[in-house]
């Protein structure tokens, strides 16, 4: 009996993490469809910068290598698991280096969303994506030993940066709800985690308590800095 217990949250997570994956993925198409998948069917299609291309395909990489890394794990071959960790890193790093070039471009453009205020307060938003999605990577890779926490780190590493896929899809309230509606969204993929949590283990998963903090202080903290002096002449000195 007790050996059948400890086996439900493992046969449980086969089905779960590749789930969670899967519908980031499917998150990414629709946010990104009218601007990159699918640009060339919407009449004029929209013109990318090849700093744009290599961005999208950087990140669409990095979701598949997610979709893929989880569908591994389900199927117990954690041998390629770890072989394609090695890509992974390097993949995020390059989506470091990639979305906060991206970031400054867009500053420099004077890019700022409905929602948004002005470019410089705009700017605090990418920038809290790619750091807080720099933390979780590496507490997800210093835990790579512990599959638990390894997991939990590295799927809601990657809903950290869902912000911009969810900003783009084509729903109303989200259009022009601003960052306060696309962070909430983004807050979803967070609050399933810890259903998933309490469901398997009657408790919270501290990888999942810790990484809920980072995401749930981050996101107002972040609007909040985006609004001040500081932040502005930052923001200008960076943009040079």
């Amino acid at each position: 009996m007790a050996t059948a217990e400890r086996a439900v949250p493992a046969r449980s997570d086969s089905v779960f993490f590749p789930s969670m994956a899967i519908v980031m993925a499917l998150t990414v198409f629709a946010g990104f469809s009218r601007t990159f998948y699918l640009r060339g069917v919407f009449h004029p299609p929209l013109v990318l910068s090849h700093l744009m291309i290599a961005h999208g395909l950087v990140f669409t990489t990095w979701i598949a290598l997610v979709v893929t890394q989880t569908g591994l794990v389900a199927a117990n071959r954690r041998d390629l698991h770890m072989k394609l960790g090695v890509f992974g890193a390097a993949l995020a790093t390059a989506m470091l280096v990639l979305g906060t070039w991206l970031a400054i471009d867009a500053l420099r453009r004077g890019h700022a969303p409905h929602g948004a205020p002005s470019p410089t307060a705009f700017f605090a938003i990418p920038m809290e994506a790619i750091t807080v999605f720099a933390v979780l990577l590496v507490w997800g890779i210093a835990n790579r030993a512990r599959s638990d926490w390894h997991k939990r780190f590295m799927i809601l590493s990657t809903a950290a940066i869902l912000p911009a896929a969810l900003a783009r899809l084509p729903v109303g309230f989200i259009e022009h709800g601003g960052p306060p509606v696309f962070f909430a969204l983004t807050d979803l993929f967070l609050v399933a985690m810890a259903v998933y949590d309490f469901r398997t283990n009657g408790r919270l998963h501290p990888a999942t308590l810790r990484a809920g903090v980072v995401l749930l202080l981050a996101q107002p903290l972040c609007l909040a800095i985006g609004m001040t002096g500081p932040w502005a002449a930052f923001a200008h000195w960076v943009a040079g």
